[in-house]
């Protein structure tokens, strides 16, 4: 395999000598290394879903959504997950133990 990176600096060839552009930074979807559980989304690593089949969580229409909603009953951040949906209009699939129908039932009582 190539080798584009200049030796052991970890730049570009092309880019040598350049002012390094400002990118703004990413929003790590899962955390990382360095964020402790309290970040953005720092609840979806102690999520039990996490350790299931996700195949569960987003069913065949009509198929069953017991297993999933079993899953979130004992779930330490059910309410992080369920408010992460519905700031998100998450459309498909169980979040905080809700269907996607159960949870516009819940956005329109609580307007």
């Amino acid at each position: 395999m190539w080798n584009l990176l200049d030796g052991d600096r970890g730049v570009f060839p092309s880019d040598v000598g350049r002012e390094p552009e400002r990118v703004a930074p990413v929003l790590p979807l899962f955390g990382d290394d360095t964020a402790d559980d309290e970040t953005l989304l720092g609840w979806q690593e102690r999520a039990l879903c996490a350790q299931t089949d996700p195949e569960a969580f987003f069913p065949e229409k009509g198929g069953s959504t017991r297993e999933a909603k079993k899953v979130c009953t004992s779930c330490e951040v059910r309410a992080e997950c369920l408010d992460y949906a519905l700031a998100n209009d998450e459309r498909f699939g169980i979040w905080g133990g809700l269907s996607e129908r159960e949870r516009r039932k819940l956005k329109r009582r609580a307007v």
